[in-house]
């Protein structure tokens, strides 16, 4: 698959979680204050995003060839984009 190809199957997924659970930056907020709660000390969106985008390379490095994993990879990055606007 191409990258504009790629790109485009990406957006089409965030698009699909937008419907299923709502706002990107409304979920991440809800999550950034659930994991503040579980660590102890202030957690942002955007944080939620980067650790989000780890998780997803942590198991690239096994497979990078692991097409959902890569695939939202490029989807954190969107919502990082979004939640940092």
């Amino acid at each position: 698959m191409k990258a504009d190809a790629f790109l485009k199957q990406a957006a089409i997924v965030v698009g699909e979680r937008a419907d299923a659970y709502g706002p990107a930056s409304v979920l991440f907020e809800r999550t950034a204050k659930r994991w503040s709660l579980t660590l102890g000390f202030p957690v942002t969106a955007a944080q939620v995003a980067l650790c989000m985008i780890d998780l997803k390379l942590a198991r690239l490095t096994d497979n990078p060839r692991h097409f959902d994993s890569a695939l939202d990879v490029a989807g954190y990055a969107a919502v990082l984009h979004e939640v940092t606007k």
